[in-house]
């Protein structure tokens, strides 16, 4: 029988050590290694091989790509569009996928929409949970449609008897929730450490992989917002994807982080109602209806993705009693906020320097790409001097450098479609971005085009 070491393992890549240390050398993150009991083999047991057990393994001929015949796999679809776009077309039969968010998001909720959906079409399911008992399963899936009550549920924590269930029932789709309440009975470690966690995902792939049945693994996220656990975690899953939004919010977004079977460009959009999450096909008409056409609101043509996505930004700017004015953001990020706020005073002529600037994307979306800078600069400007922007409503977009030039982004074609869209002409853009729109050089020329004079 093995014997057990303590040994020290990364929590984020999974770097095992004999010795702690303040950085990991596999990663190099700050006060990630913990220590963990493994198993090893007794003096005298199995070594390396040797090369006479080499010769003597099979060989298996590699065969040119050519050679290999394509293979016809027919997706699931989940019955929820924005979830079968950002996967890609559907749940591909024996893949891994792994669904993370912060507590409370509405993994669970997603989770048991899905799997109703694919009951009520005639596929075999199966939810598994560690965490909550079937009863409280059964008070969520009265809110949803009539399929969700038809799943089967099994509520267990034992790895063995997790897979025995999942082979015995055929099912062609199953939820574990969560995988880090999972644990190996021959493991000594806690559930949710990095061996049991890094050792039940390895089994459950195995399964997955040779009985056809497409698993979704519910992870829990770090206090960070990324998905708790090894990093190995990511790497055995076939795809990766992330539930984010604000609990104050009724938006949710999910985004493919990893996709061996699609695109990672896609995002799916959801609004959290009584009767579950309901997708929202067009989320544009939603937030051009809502824009206040105020000072400080700008109409941003963003990028989700491979979608084109009309939002408002609001700016505030007002007078502060503070040394050290307040710098407030909500759905962009704090640096590019500095970076357009250094822009504008050098470039623009707007300076907040003794001003609090709050700056918030409505409706709870985060922007994340930089053609979000001119429509921030425009927001901010047009909230210190308290003046709305001119003439027709028009969306903007672009990216801005350092010497207050305004740069072009990508797939403007999209963002004027979708503008056009909602009657939104004369789009302020950078140059080269094509007819209908207001092509501007510069933020100073931006500014001259879209807020009225000064007297």
């Amino acid at each position: 029988m093995a014997r057990s070491r303590l040994v020290h393992i990364c929590t984020q890549c999974g770097y095992e050590s004999m010795q702690w240390h303040g950085q990991c050398q596999g990663c190099e993150a700050w006060n990630t290694l913990e220590v963990e009991p493994t198993a090893v083999p007794r003096a005298g047991g199995a070594t390396t091989p040797t090369m006479a057990v080499i010769r003597n393994l099979p060989v298996s001929r590699p065969r040119a790509l050519s050679e290999i015949q394509e293979s016809n796999l027919k997706r699931l679809s989940t019955g929820i569009g924005e979830l079968d776009r950002v996967l890609g077309g559907g749940l591909v039969p024996g893949s891994l996928v792994l669904l993370g968010g912060a507590p409370g998001i509405g993994k669970s909720t997603l989770t048991n929409m899905v799997l109703g959906h694919l009951e009520s079409n005639g596929h075999r399911t199966l939810y598994v949970s560690g965490e909550e008992s079937a009863e409280q399963i059964r008070l969520r899936a009265q809110r949803l449609e009539p399929g969700a009550m038809q799943v089967p549920v099994m509520t267990e924590t034992d790895l063995q008897a997790v897979l025995s269930t999942i082979a015995s029932s055929s099912a062609e789709v199953c939820v574990i929730d969560s995988v880090q309440t999972i644990k190996h009975a021959e493991l000594t470690n806690a559930a949710g450490s990095v061996t049991q966690v890094r050792e039940v995902a390895s089994a459950v792939m195995s399964l997955a992989k040779s009985t056809g049945t497409a698993v979704i693994l519910v992870g829990h996220s770090t206090k960070e917002g990324t998905l708790a656990g090894p990093r190995v975690l990511e790497h055995l899953v076939d795809c990766v994807l992330q539930f984010e939004g604000q609990h104050e919010r009724p938006y949710r977004e999910l985004r493919a982080l990893k996709n061996r079977f699609g695109s990672t460009n896609e995002a799916g959009l959801f609004e959290m109602r009584q009767g579950g999450l309901i997708e929202v096909l067009d989320a544009s008409a939603r937030f051009v209806a809502e824009a206040t056409r105020a000072p400080g609101s700008v109409v941003l043509a963003a990028m989700d993705g491979a979608r084109a996505l009309l939002v408002e930004v609001q700016a505030l700017v007002a007078s502060s009693e503070l040394d050290r004015p307040r710098r407030v953001v909500s759905g962009i990020d704090r640096n590019r906020l500095a970076l357009v706020l250094a822009i504008l005073a050098r470039h623009g002529g707007v300076s907040t320097g003794a001003a609090d600037v709050f700056v918030n994307v409505v409706g709870g979306v985060r922007v994340d790409e930089p053609g979000v800078d001119l429509a921030l600069a425009l927001a901010i400007a047009s909230a210190a001097r308290g003046v709305p922007l001119n003439g027709a409503p028009r969306a903007c977009f672009g990216e801005l450098g350092l010497t207050g030039e305004l740069r072009w982004v990508g797939h403007p074609e999209r963002r004027l479609a979708e503008a056009t869209k909602h009657g939104l002409e004369q789009a302020v853009a950078p140059p080269g971005s094509g007819k209908g729109t207001v092509e501007v050089g510069t933020l100073r020329e931006a500014l001259k085009v879209s807020l009225p004079p000064l007297h």
